[in-house]
């Protein structure tokens, strides 16, 4: 599931605005206190809130 290129450096965590690394087929946020785990759906990722996986 590779983003295109420039695409992960200009998204954000919508909840913390933190930067977001790549991760199997999940964008984790980055922020120590966050840590929300957004799904990627056909190559598209969906950073809504309600929608990410709570850090375990």
């Amino acid at each position: 599931m590779p983003l295109e290129a420039g695409l992960l450096e200009i998204l954000a965590c919508p909840a913390c605005h933190s930067p977001l690394k790549e991760q199997d087929t999940e964008l984790i946020c980055t922020g120590q206190d966050c840590g929300l785990a957004y799904p990627v759906r056909d190559d598209i990722p969906v950073l809504l809130v309600d929608e990410a996986r709570r850090p375990e």
